[in-house]
């Protein structure tokens, strides 16, 4: 409760919460990328520092890092470093190695009834620290729709023009270590597989800053569940629902506050109605438990992906906006949170 009446207290409670959203194409980073990048810089920053972290690792150490793990992706890294140029902490930055972390919520099920596979998800975040962008690239050709988070190539949740679904959770574990953000890391799946299988030999062998969750599907209809930690072997599951705990909650104040034991139960009761249709699971996701109205926390965006059709709808209560690997529509949407819960 410290925790909730400490993040109410940032903001003001007698405003309505807009926040404004931007679907873009932008094949690959050029200059109007390092105009966000600049203009985002500070707060990227203080995403990769943290509040009390060692110090970062040297700019070379990060490269290296990169070349041995994700070796495609260095020269995508090398060119968005020569568009900054010479600026070392940018170059850490960049590299997404060794970040601070970061807990967040987010609620996510795998669908194989009628109108499936899909994945749905709820990313549960601060508003004034996620990123605005929703965006539809081709960095080596391969097509990526994806919840765009962070400087450079990080992801929330995509899927590729292959039908290949990625979406994270935080995995309730306090441990950090000395690995990558996920959030490259999901870039990364997405620009080099095709299929779950080939997406959990990635995710089982690339070393993890922190706690993660990351569920998989592909138009085929295969899926799992990944727990990852710095602190634990990879642990690959056939669980269709995944909130923020991985086998049993191991971080009693995080669980409680998260509420992730409550909101993942509810949705494992959803899916084995026997009544239950797509749009009932997705209408589940707009209400409470799983949809959430607190203040440091809110449900940001629900994401449905439909690998076989190539498709993404992302919702918010009253709105609904398609995007397709066929057809990506560029625009911009405002949503008002309304009164947020302290």
């Amino acid at each position: 409760m410290r925790a909730r009446r400490a993040v109410a207290s940032a903001f003001s409670q007698n405003s309505a919460m807009l926040k404004r959203f931007v679907f873009a194409c932008e094949d690959r980073p050029d200059v109007d990328w390092l105009a966000r990048f600049v203009a985002g810089r500070d707060e990227a920053e203080r995403w990769y520092l943290g509040k009390s972290r060692a110090a970062a690792p040297a700019t070379a150490e990060c490269r290296a890092a990169l070349c041995k793990h994700m070796p495609e992706l260095l020269p995508h890294y090398d060119r968005v470093c020569a568009l900054v140029g010479d600026d070392d902490r940018a170059h850490q930055i960049l590299s997404h190695y060794r970040p601070s972390p970061v807990i967040f919520g987010c609620s996510q099920a795998v669908w194989h009834g009628d109108g499936g596979p899909a994945l749905v998800r709820n990313y549960d975040f601060s508003l004034d620290i996620v990123s605005e962008r929703f965006e539809a690239t081709s960095w080596s050709g391969r097509k990526v729709i994806a919840k765009a988070q962070r400087p450079w190539g990080g992801c929330l949740d995509g899927m590729n023009e292959d039908g290949l679904v990625v979406s994270q959770t935080f995995g309730g574990r306090p441990a950090i270590g000395e690995g990558f953000s996920l959030l490259l890391i999901l870039r990364y799946v997405l620009e080099t597989c095709r299929r779950v299988k080939e997406a959990v030999a990635v995710l089982t062998r690339i070393p993890i800053a922190q706690s993660q969750n990351v569920t998989l599907l592909d138009q085929s209809g295969a899926y799992a569940t990944v727990f990852l930690g710095p602190d634990r072997e990879p642990a690959v599951t056939a669980d269709k629902v995944c909130t923020n705990h991985q086998e049993h909650v191991v971080w009693p104040e995080h669980g409680a506050m998260s509420r992730t034991i409550e909101r993942n139960e509810a949705l494992a009761r959803t899916l084995v109605d026997p009544g239950m249709t797509l749009d009932r699971l997705i209408e589940s996701f707009l209400v409470p438990p799983l949809y959430s109205r607190w203040i440091g926390s809110p449900t940001v965006y629900t994401a449905v992906y439909r690998p076989a059709e190539g498709r993404v709808d992302y919702l918010w209560p009253g709105k609904s906006w398609c995007q397709s690997m066929k057809k990506f529509e560029s625009g911009e949407y405002t949503h008002d949170y309304g009164d947020l819960i302290p």
